[in-house]
This record gives C-alpha cells, structure tokens and sequence, in this order.
C-alpha cells in the first residue's frame, strides 16, 4: 500500500493512493485515525484494514489536494553518514567501524515537488540520494532480529547538504549544514513494509536535470536496516514516524572534479527500485 499525507480544510489527513486518486482511509473506514502516525503506529493489522477500506471507498481526485511530507513533523530525523564503502572512499574517510550517526531539525521535511531552497548564506549545497526507513512500531533496546518488526514503511529521500557548513565552519556544522528549511524531502509516497520484502536490495539513482550521477544498491550497506535501528534504540527511543535516512552511495557532488553544486533551476530526481521517484525543483532563497 502507498500512503500520503494531504491537507484538507480540518488539518492533515492519511490517505491511500488508488489509479484514480486519493483515498481519505478515516472517511473510507471511521476505525482508522486521520493522522499518519497513529496509523503507522497501529501496525500491520490497521494497514490490513486500510487496504480493505480503500478499494470500495470513492476517491479524491490527486490533483485537487496539496500533499503535506508523507510524515508532517517527525519527531526524529536521523541519518547515517558513509554507510556505502564506495561514498566512504570518495569523502577520503575510511569505511567506520560502527554506523556515524548525525540529524536533522524537522523544519527540513519537505514533500515531493516542494522547492529545496539554496540559502543566501552557503554557496556550496549537495545532493544525496538516500533510502528512508519510516518506523512503526516504536521502542527501545530493539534486538537486531526483531528490528524489521518496527518498520513500517520506505520512501525516498535526498540528504541535502550545505558542505562549506558540514565541512569548514567551527567544529564542522554537520547539525546546521544538514538542517536548513527544505533540506530534507522525501517521497513521493510511504510504501508499506510488506510490500518491499528486501530493502537491502534496491537499486537507488540520483539524476540532476536528468543526468545520472549516482546509481548504486542497497545490497551496498556497510550497515544494513536492522543493524541501524539496533544501534540507534540503545540512545533513544523510537517512536512512530519517526525517519532514518540510511546513507548515500558515491557520486556526490563535492567529491567530483570540478566539484558540482546545486544551483537555481535544477531539477532533481531521486528513484528507487519499487518506491517510485522524488523530484524536486531547486530555487534560490528570496
């Protein structure tokens, strides 16, 4: 099942995406809630459910709607960095021996087709094509072989990254540099966990106006899915809606020569095999 956040005159609703548009699942069946996390958070018996209610529910037509981030306002946004050898190597670091874990403020959530806006302050803003695991079920000390029983879903998402912050301010700004208003997109829709029964073999691609600059797979993880989430719930405890962007492969745009940066005008494209394609525009800041 696909799902969507949209925004209707009562506030943000979940809906399922059908051929013929948008399925509002709380109008479609009273026993599933409005809000995509407690939808996630209910797990795979209210996703049956929903799957149930969608098909004999009328649709709302998907261009009629503003479609909000498929998760509005995560709690946590957290991401890992040099998770592919290949990515390692062109940032001149050595493969780690456990997962490099750093986040986002959530005021960097964006949807597909929202603008990734280049900020006055940095002249050096990256792409990077990632996985994102959207988790379910939340928890604490979760054991590795009990990890995937705490993801829901999977989208898309572009790690944007102002490097002369990341890389060259005081203490390297990885926090800041990562974090700017829009620097997170991800989408185009959530893709439920049952429908991606091997998110560690995935082909991932990044294009910038339509040229392919990194294309890669999953089966590349230094540190696979469940791995992650292990690692991670010793710190904290996770919670529903909650996102891990899980790392890029190489062909990042400050590694290249002549490196390349993002610029007003730019089209961007992130796809994954059986997820779909995020495609946002970029624009300078006003």
């Amino acid at each position: 099942m696909r799902l969507v956040t949209y925004q209707a005159p009562g506030g943000a609703r979940v809906a399922a995406v059908r051929d013929d548009g948008l399925v509002d699942l709380c109008e479609a069946d009273s026993r599933l809630p409005s809000c995509i996390k407690a939808l996630l958070a209910q797990g795979p018996e209210a996703i049956g459910r929903a799957a149930a209610a969608m098909r004999s529910a009328a649709a709302i037509p998907r261009g009629s709607v503003k479609l909000l981030p498929p998760v509005p306002g995560p709690q946590k946004v957290i991401c890992v960095g040099a998770n592919y050898a290949d990515h390692a190597r062109e940032s001149g670091v050595r493969p780690p021996d456990e997962p490099i874990l750093f986040s986002k403020f959530p005021t960097a959530v964006r949807a597909d087709g929202d603008d990734i806006v280049l900020p006055a302050v940095s002249s050096e803003v990256d792409y990077e094509a990632e996985l994102v695991v959207v988790i379910g079920a939340g928890g604490r000390h979760i054991p590795r072989e009990k990890a995937f029983e705490h993801v829901a879903a999977y989208a898309c998402g572009n790690d944007v990254s102002a490097r002369d912050w990341q890389l060259r301010k005081p203490g390297n700004q990885w926090l800041l540099g990562k974090s700017f208003d829009s620097f997170a997109p991800f989408g185009p829709e959530l893709v439920t966990a049952d429908e991606i029964p091997d998110p560690g073999n995935l082909e991932i691609q990044l294009r910038l106006n339509g040229q392919t600059m990194q294309h890669s797979s999953t089966k590349h993880f230094i540190f696979p899915i469940d791995v992650l989430i292990a690692y991670v719930s010793q710190v904290c405890t996770l919670v529903p809606g909650d996102l891990i962007f899980t790392g890029t492969p190489e062909g990042v745009g400050f590694a290249r020569k002549p490196p390349v940066f993002l610029k007003p005008g730019d089209d961007v494209e992130v796809e994954i095999e059986r997820i779909g394609i995020l495609r946002n525009r970029v624009v300078a800041e006003s």
